[in-house]
């Protein structure tokens, strides 16, 4: 059955880099371009799950909205 993830897509300087929310566990992906890392991480978290079971799929509580904020920590 499909399933649905929010997809986080940084641009860098050097490429992009995709990360997903909500699934248990660090899957992230890398590219040159969006389309490449929105790839690699579709790819790693069809690898996460066959990996490590369903067990990592997020509960009922499915992530709605995502924001970004920004702080400041005294560092």
């Amino acid at each position: 059955m499909p399933r649905q993830f929010k997809i986080i897509v940084e641009k860098h300087t050097d490429g992009y880099v995709a990360y997903p929310l909500g699934l248990k566990g660090v899957v992230v992906g890398e590219g040159d371009t969006y389309e490449e890392a929105l790839a690699d991480v579709k790819s790693a978290i069809q690898f996460h799950i066959e990996t490590f079971s369903p067990e990592v799929l997020p509960d009922d509580s499915l992530v709605l909205e995502a924001f970004i904020a920004e702080a400041t920590l005294p560092v």
